[in-house]
């Protein structure tokens, strides 16, 4: 075996693409590569490999996590700077868009910045229950819950909820809670991004 073929059986150039190695390893590294072509194309394959393998294990992020983590930090903001706590009434299936026009109708509360996927205003919030006014342009991946009832009011827009795999197609007006434990997933269906009131109980 030759000097080229131990160095590369040798593991350190794997340990050089992860930022393993010392300064003095590094350098010898970099040397070897400028020297022999063949460990320049090794790096080069490893680095993909890597990159390869970073790509297949990462997983996707949940959209929805942002905007509700941002709308927490600017509830308490308001409440920081003197905002009282409100309690809008429970949804339930006879609800109305007008039981909560006072919430709906603060401009602070009105969505103030181009829609990217989903944005939400908190308007209530508990231990035990959290109310939102939520904006979604095109849906929102399945989730499960196991500790919370969800229940949308559609303010505008249309919207299927698959619940299980069943549709449940919402108008302006309707009221729809989902199930514990079974997967859901909201698709808009509208032209224009679906607006809602969310409620989340704990169970």
């Amino acid at each position: 075996m030759n000097e080229v073929s131990r160095f590369i059986d040798s593991g350190i150039l794997e340990m050089y693409v992860m930022g393993d190695t010392s300064p003095e390893q590094n350098a010898l590294v970099e040397k070897m590569a400028g020297k022999h072509p063949e460990i320049k194309e090794e790096l080069y394959s490893i680095e993909l490999s890597l990159e390869k393998y970073a790509m297949n294990q990462a997983t996707e992020v949940d959209p929805t996590i942002k905007p509700f983590l941002m709308a927490t930090v600017a509830y308490m903001e308001r409440l920081a700077k003197g905002e009282k706590p409100s309690y809008p009434p429970q949804l339930h299936a006879n609800s109305a868009i007008s039981d909560y026009e006072e919430w709906l109708s603060r401009p602070d509360l009105a969505l103030t910045e181009p829609l990217d996927e989903i944005d939400a205003h908190i308007i209530s919030s508990t231990p035990e229950l959290t109310m939102a006014i939520v904006w979604i342009r095109n849906g929102a991946p399945p989730e499960v819950h196991k500790k919370e009832y969800e229940t949308f009011l559609i303010v505008e827009g249309n919207c299927n909820i698959v619940v299980d795999g069943k549709d449940n197609h919402l108008k302006p007006g309707d009221v729809f809670t989902i199930p514990l434990f079974l997967s859901h997933a909201v698709m808009v269906t509208s032209a224009t991004p679906c607006k809602i009131i969310l409620q989340r109980l704990a169970a």
